[in-house]
């Protein structure tokens, strides 16, 4: 453990003093960012279905492929922002995230940011965008109709392509093993959940789903 830590003091050494600034300023920022998304989806889940009445969350059946990507997801999402929260406190903590030191620096940190907090835009407004219709996992009593204006115009996943944007910027703006890892499971999850969700929409509305999926692509 001494040595991770001493070859990290040498590798944060040969960063610039503007870079070690906005790495502190990063370090700020994504605690309080995950502590955000953390109370919006709550605060929403909670007030959508005080509202409807309704269940907002539909993991699927216990061990069946959706429930695997939503407990996964839920998993790496709780980590990130622990991670995130416990490295504002004890900075020494990025000494055992696999920091990958030769990306500290400006640019890439800041494009980052960027593309967190533009990714997190997105999905909030393609949430809104939906109105009660937005579930999140497989709801089997619906949706009555697609969506396919605004967003879904252009991809049959917006919001999945969205939270992927907001993945690879938290790569960026803390780019460690740690995030790596994150980004490539979280992208595998969002992928298994995509082919889950078009699979029930395709069986709910079979000849509108295949119109729009012949003419909308799954992505971008």
């Amino acid at each position: 453990m001494p040595q991770i830590y001493n070859e990290y003091v040498k590798g944060l050494m040969l960063i610039t003093e503007t870079a070690q600034g906005v790495v502190e300023f990063t370090r700020l920022y994504l605690a309080v960012f995950y502590t955000f998304v953390a109370l919006f989806y709550t605060s929403k889940i909670i007030l959508a279905k005080k509202s409807t009445g309704q269940e907002q969350v539909f993991p699927g059946q216990r061990f069946c492929t959706s429930w695997w990507n939503h407990l996964t997801f839920r998993l790496f999402r709780v980590t990130i922002w622990m991670v995130c929260v416990v490295r504002l406190f004890y900075p020494s903590t990025d000494a055992y995230l696999g920091m990958f030191t030769s990306m500290m620096n400006v640019p890439i940190i800041f494009a980052g940011n960027i593309l967190l907090t533009c990714g997190f835009l997105t999905t909030i407004i393609v949430h809104l965008s939906m109105g009660s219709q937005w579930r999140s996992g497989v709801d089997p009593q619906g949706p009555n109709s697609l969506i396919t204006s605004g967003f879904f115009r252009f991809s049959r996943n917006p919001m999945f392509v969205a939270i992927g944007v907001s993945q690879l910027g938290f790569f960026l703006a803390l780019p460690s093993i740690f995030s790596l890892a994150c980004l490539i499971i979280g992208i595998v999850s969002l992928y298994r959940q995509a082919l889950v969700e078009e699979e029930h929409l395709a069986q709910t509305h079979p000849n509108d789903y295949a119109r729009y999926s012949a003419s909308t692509r799954r992505w971008f």
